[in-house]
């Protein structure tokens, strides 16, 4: 998984929003291997879960002259770089905003070649995932992806679930917004079935009915937001889940996000005073 990046591109200027809420097993990472860190960083002080939107695949490529499936090839392999630092350095969950739900009105030939790119780069790397101890999820509208594209993930996602170094999760056909509607709608079935009183439902509960939410088993809220390409918006990302997250904003084109950006992100991370709402005496 170990790739060369693009060399840093001058400092650009940063909009940065401090931001944070607590969610389920949220905590300081375990510290990893001392050699491994890089020493700007602090291991007791690490963002547990990292969440990214990897924007700017199609740009970075009309500007080499060259097609937008370049473009995603080269983002495929600054994730999968991302991945690679991620586990390295202690943080412990990574989700990756892949594919929107709003992305299927792009051209069909581009949407057929994302949706074979996702199917290769996951049956290509489970062997990886159960070497490295990678765990896999999918999470979005799984039913609009093709059949093949689901089995692949179904079979990984089963393959990895007792992987514990690093939770993968690739949003595929996602969005907030339906994750937060179709989180009440399982609420509202369970309420109709007396399942549950109305006054039971607060936020832990609801914060389990979301695709993000897994039984006794969610991933923490990210504390880290990261998004490239210069734009400075959520784009229907995880909304309920980023509340209260730092977020941090790049003009790096997604392909050339390498690990000297992934470190700027961090160690701004590392410099927020993060209060939740709270007023420090």
């Amino acid at each position: 998984m170990l790739l060369s990046h693009s060399p840093a591109s001058p400092a650009p200027s940063r909009h940065t929003r401090l931001l944070q809420l607590p969610c389920p097993r949220a905590g300081a990472a375990p510290a990893p291997e001392a050699a491994l860190l890089p020493g700007v960083l602090r291991a007791e002080s690490l963002p547990r879960h990292v969440a990214v939107v990897m924007d700017g695949n199609a740009r970075w490529a009309r500007a080499r002259g060259l097609p937008s499936a370049a473009g995603h090839e080269a983002g495929r392999r600054a994730l999968e770089e991302m991945v690679r630092l991620s586990r390295a350095w202690g943080v412990r969950a990574l989700t990756a905003f892949a594919f929107s739900h709003e992305n299927w009105s792009r051209p069909r030939v581009e949407v057929e070649f994302l949706m074979g790119l996702f199917e290769r780069a996951i049956h290509e790397r489970v062997s990886e995932f159960l070497r490295e101890g990678i765990r896999l999820r999918v999470i979005g509208d799984s039913s609009r992806l093709p059949v093949s594209l689901q089995k692949t993930a179904r079979e990984a996602e089963e393959a990895t679930r007792n992987n514990s170094q690093l939770d993968l999760t690739l949003a595929i056909s996602y969005s907030g917004r339906m994750d937060i509607v179709q989180a009440c709608r399982s609420l509202a079935q369970k309420v109709h079935d007396k399942l549950l009183m109305p006054e039971d439902i607060d936020e832990s509960l609801f914060a389990v009915e979301l695709e993000t939410g897994h039984a006794n088993d969610e991933l923490p809220c990210p504390d880290l937001l990261i998004r490239t390409s210069g734009e400075l918006r959520l784009s229907n990302f995880l909304l309920w889940q980023s509340a209260y997250s730092e977020l941090f904003f790049t003009d790096t084109l997604w392909p050339d996000f390498g690990e000297d950006d992934y470190l700027e992100a961090l160690v701004s991370f590392q410099s927020r005073d993060r209060r939740f709402g709270a007023r420090k005496l």
